[in-house]
């Protein structure tokens, strides 16, 4: 077997880089999507307070049953 010539190490190095570059490029695409959607966050809601009391005194009501 000595005749036939071994594959360069390269690609086995090149797999790897090249793999993460992909994951990079994902990355950097659906950071974008999401930085895109960013205009709302400037505090310019149309609900303010939505978590708390309602405003009036609580009341206890019995239950009827």
């Amino acid at each position: 077997m000595p005749d036939q010539p071994e594959p360069p190490a390269t690609d086995e190095t090149a797999e790897p880089q090249d793999l993460k570059s992909k994951f990079r490029e994902a990355l950097q695409r659906k950071q974008a999507k999401s930085q895109a959607g960013q205009d709302n966050a400037t505090g310019n809601s149309k609900v303010h307070d939505a978590h708390g009391r309602a405003g009036a005194k609580r009341q206890h009501r019995r239950k009827s049953g």
